[in-house]
């Protein structure tokens, strides 16, 4: 189950003081987090250190103890999920200053009928979302969901809350974004499985929380469509849709180029997952080959390298435009790479003092479902501190002793279900419910009636579908 590419240091430890001790600790910690990035409006970075440093002492723990265990957690995930964060971000930038992206919405919106433009869009979404961050996706679609409103007369919110879903799902469910990473990382999942299962649960997940909601909410919530991105006549006559002016005038990979450059990361890693079920022989060449070609850091340089070619240079962009565009690429993402391996951090403190061990007796103990306790305390951090990132953190930290002689599968299944409860109801504390507010022109009530409603939609959704994939798995 575990490999070598996970971070270590997640056996299970006895606990190194009562329950109700250890219990106080974790609750006292898990608290501190939440005041300090709601109330004292701190990076969650900090809060992160500060909290584990409030469970090793709570628990009576020696400070040079818990800076040692937060330091080799820390270290730990920063080399397995910072690593692919970066790679991930570089990719996502070639494919948005190629064009390629654009390409994309071009082809797929470019093709659909009115009638299943939703459709469209939450495919485009979808295909988006898979390597780029849910902000850098929803700054990039939002002026083809403007014009795509407009030339067909649809609702804005029947047209956007799909595109949104499709992002939304693949944050959350989908590697290598940071949660479902840092999650597989601290669980000690399987890269290649979760990947498989996750795109398993997000498609029906996106049909329900983006097509049919999004149907439900345009007649709850209706918009005039902005004029902060006004299309030319010519692309409303045309049905071209556009992201950027510039993206017109300069040459765009193919589509079939980019889909292939944006496919390949996956295919490689599923490939991986296939073969290692169909080939027993761990020595045939197939299954060595698929062994470091599959690896989530492999598979992801790998991509990078052939950006470069496909989507760089198929763009005719030149030598020093790809190295400034990989460049510009990792600043952004520097502090989502602290704030994921500080939650590592977190998250060896809580083992090293056995809080793990102590939850999973006791969960043993009331029979309760591991999957849906993980999605349950996933959301309550969630409500809490507005951050997916930080309740897929901390609800995979807490759910580690209760993973302890799962099958692979099963163990995936719970990343899924700390994925799907890390989406629940955005509302007031999160950085995206103010993002999608303001680009669409919505109240703070419209927003909740739209946005949120469909971020507890695809958390439900993607429970539901996770569970019944538990019959199976």
């Amino acid at each position: 189950m575990t490999s070598a590419y996970l971070a270590a240091g997640t056996e299970l430890v006895e606990p190194v003081a009562a329950g109700g001790q250890l219990i106080l600790a974790a609750l006292a910690g898990i608290a501190l987090i939440v005041v300090l990035i709601t109330l004292a409006k701190l990076h969650p970075f900090l809060a992160l250190i500060f909290g584990a440093l409030t469970v090793g002492l709570v628990a009576g723990e020696n400070i040079g103890t818990v800076l040692d265990s937060f330091s080799n957690g820390f270290g730990s995930t920063a080399a397995s999920v910072g690593i692919l964060i970066a790679l991930g971000a570089m990719f996502a930038k070639l494919l948005a200053d190629s064009g390629g992206a654009d390409e994309i919405v071009d082809t797929i919106v470019g093709h659909a009928s009115p009638r299943a433009l939703p459709w469209a869009m939450a495919l485009v979404g979808a295909i988006i979302g898979l390597p780029m961050f849910f902000e850098i996706g929803l700054v990039l679609l939002m002026p083809v969901i403007y014009l795509v409103a407009r030339r067909s007369q649809l609702s804005l919110i029947a047209v956007g809350i799909p595109a949104l879903a499709g992002l939304s799902a693949m944050h959350g469910f989908v590697p290598p974004h940071p949660g479902p990473v840092a999650a597989i990382s601290l669980l000690n999942a399987d890269l290649g499985v979760t990947l498989a299962l996750g795109v398993l649960v997000a498609i029906p997940t996106i049909v329900v929380a983006g097509p049919l909601f999004g149907k439900l909410a345009g007649r709850w919530v209706v918009l005039a469509v902005p004029d902060r991105f006004d299309a030319t006549a010519e692309e409303a006559d045309t049905g071209v849709s556009v992201t950027h002016t510039a993206a017109r005038s300069k040459t765009r990979p193919s589509f079939a180029i980019t889909i292939f450059s944006v496919l390949l990361p996956v295919a490689l890693m599923m490939g991986k997952v296939l073969v290692d079920i169909f080939v027993d022989d761990k020595t045939h060449l197939v299954r060595q080959t698929f062994d470091i070609l599959g690896r989530p850091l492999m598979a992801l340089l790998i991509a990078v390298v052939v950006g470069m070619f496909t989507l760089g240079l198929g763009a005719r962009m030149t030598r020093g435009q790809i190295v400034k565009c990989i460049e510009s690429s990792l600043p952004p993402v520097a502090g989502i790479i602290l704030i994921v391996a500080a939650g590592g951090g977190f998250k060896q403190v809580l083992v090293d003092t056995g809080i793990g061990t102590l939850l999973a007796e006791w969960a043993k103990g009331a029979n309760l479902s591991v999957v849906l306790l993980a999605w349950v305390l996933a959301v309550l951090i969630r409500l809490a501190t507005g951050s997916a990132t930080v309740a897929t953190i901390t609800a995979s930290s807490l759910m580690l002793g209760l993973v302890e002689g799962m099958s692979t599968g099963e163990v995936s299944l719970v990343v899924l279900a700390v994925g799907a409860g890390s989406l629940f109801f955005s509302h007031v504390n999160d950085a995206g419910f103010w993002l999608v507010k303001e680009y669409f022109g919505m109240s703070v009530g419209q927003t909740i009636k739209s946005w949120s409603l469909m971020e507890t939609a695809l958390s439900v959704a993607g429970l539901a579908f996770v569970l019944l994939l538990g019959l199976v798995v």
